[in-house]
């Protein structure tokens, strides 16, 4: 059975490719110098810029870091930043904390 990647994954690899190849750009990196600095293929390489669904998030990284750009991927599912998640954990809370009961063990 295949698996399809919803359109807002594709979509969203697509960008960080997109912006890692502007990235790549700017520093006057070819593909090969970029893919050799980061010990992976040229053709690797390209499948991430190129937003391939199977490039691995650790390939992405590596070449962010290479780039200079880790410290911008590490917002990535921040969780202070996730505010639905801080009203589901809030609503799970108890209402009231109550005080442990002393209790005398006088047998």
């Amino acid at each position: 059975m295949a698996i399809t990647t919803p359109l807002e994954v594709t979509s969203a690899t697509q960008r960080l490719g997109g912006n890692i190849r502007v990235a790549r750009v700017r520093r006057r990196l070819s593909q090969e110098e970029l893919a050799q600095a980061c010990g992976i293929t040229r053709k690797t390489l390209y499948a991430l810029e190129k937003g391939a669904p199977g490039a691995t998030i650790a390939t992405a990284f590596t070449v962010l870091w290479k780039l200079g750009l880790l410290d911008t991927a590490l917002a990535l599912a921040d969780p202070d930043a996730d505010e639905h998640g801080k009203i589901l954990e809030a609503a799970s809370r108890p209402k009231r904390v109550r005080r442990p009961v002393d209790s005398d063990n006088d047998f």
